[in-house]
This record gives C-alpha cells, sequence and structure tokens, in this order.
C-alpha cells in the first residue's frame, strides 16, 4: 500500500470557488503561503506507486510542487493567462453561507496548512515538480 496525499490542487483556481470574474477570491490572508501541486504530478506519483511498489510499499507521501500566497498566484495567473486579476479578501462567513466543509479547509489552510518537502521530493524521486507559473503558462 502506497498513499498518496496531495496538498490543494492548482487547478482550483480557476474553478468558480476561487475564480470570480477578474477576482481570485479567498479568505487566506494576504501573507499565508499555500502549498498546491498540479494534478499531473499526482498521476507521475500514482504511476510511481505501481512501477515502484515494492520500493514504496508502506509509505505515506505528502505531494506538492510549488508554495506561494495567493495574491502572488493571482499576479502569476494575471501575467501567465493574459488578463488582469486581483486578489480579494472575503470573511470565512461569506463562504459558509455555501458550504460548511469549505469553510474548515480554508480555516485549516489559514491556521495549519501543509508542510510537504517539496525539495525533498524532487530528489528523492527524480522528477521535476510543475511550479504554479509553470501550471499556468500551459494553460494560457
Amino acid at each position: 500500500t502506497v498513499i498518496l496525499r496531495p496538498v490543494f490542487f492548482m487547478e482550483n483556481l480557476v474553478s468558480p470557488w476561487f475564480l470570480n470574474g477578474a477576482n481570485l477570491v479567498s479568505t487566506l490572508n494576504p501573507g499565508t503561503t499555500l502549498q498546491m501541486i498540479a494534478v499531473e504530478d499526482i498521476g507521475v506519483f500514482g504511476a510511481m506507486a505501481f512501477t515502484h511498489a515494492e520500493r514504496l510499499n508502506g509509505r505515506e507521501i505528502d505531494l506538492a510542487g510549488d508554495a506561494v500566497t495567493l495574491p502572488d498566484a493571482t499576479a502569476t495567473l494575471s501575467r501567465e493567462l493574459g488578463r488582469s486579476l486581483t486578489y480579494l479578501q472575503i470573511p470565512v462567513s461569506e463562504v459558509r453561507k455555501n458550504s460548511e466543509d469549505f469553510a474548515l479547509m480554508l480555516e485549516w489552510f489559514e491556521r495549519t496548512g501543509y508542510n510537504a518537502d517539496i525539495a525533498g521530493l524532487e530528489r528523492e524521486f527524480g522528477v521535476k515538480l510543475t511550479s504554479l507559473e509553470a501550471w499556468a503558462r500551459k494553460r494560457a
């Protein structure tokens, strides 16, 4: 058994939960760093769970490819997608109106957050994980 524990998906940033018109919207403080990963990178590790099953058996692996604040993510998305976006912080009570679970997740990001060892993953597995900039550039 190999347990893969991916962090926040980069793909979430362009979903209606975060991207609303010209605003990237969240409850996170502008200085809070959020680890994130591209879904395709999760697939790379999923494949390794099978191709290297004996070596990885019994492992639990936290997966992240980048760590940025949401204002920095907004700037990256603006630049790479070629559209002007602004980070908009809203009260968690606004999120809670639609989803208690989503609000709890955002509060956890703020309070605790992820702690995957990105450099360690790249060293151990010989992969170059996708940065948010590279991910966004592919979507432009």
